[in-house]
């Protein structure tokens, strides 16, 4: 069993930058793959990024690269997201994710562990 907890959301202007982070324990970390997920209000849950065992292997979806980065700290059991120059539109619950596996995927399905989830909201 993995357990995942979410930190680091809040409510920030348009413009200003977040990171969230996700500490795991339950299993060794450098084995599992990351992904960060996020569902905006009234809406189904979305693909943000994605990391594998080693920042060598990092998916995004297209609309989102530049401004997200995904990144890990394996002596730290630890992944984040660092968000820049947030939108009105990420405003959403952030989850992050653990699969056993080498690579991460942009599927909910593939995942075998979830957090709680994060807030974040972007108003001015």
């Amino acid at each position: 069993q993995v357990t995942l907890v979410e930190s680091g959301g809040g409510l920030v202007q348009p413009g200003a930058s977040l990171r969230l982070s996700c500490e795991t324990s339950g299993r060794p970390f450098s084995r599992l793959a990351m992904g960060w997920f996020r569902q905006p209000p009234g809406k189904e849950r979305e693909f943000v990024a994605a990391i594998g065992w080693t920042e060598d292997h990092i998916v995004y979806p297209d609309d989102r690269k530049g401004r997200f980065t995904i990144s890990r700290d394996n002596a730290k059991n630890t992944v984040y997201l660092q968000m820049d120059n947030l939108r009105p539109e990420d405003t959403a619950d952030y989850y992050c994710a653990a699969r056993e596996d080498l690579y991460g995927s942009m599927w909910e399905s593939m995942y075998d562990y979830w957090g709680q989830g994060t807030q974040v909201t972007v108003s001015s």
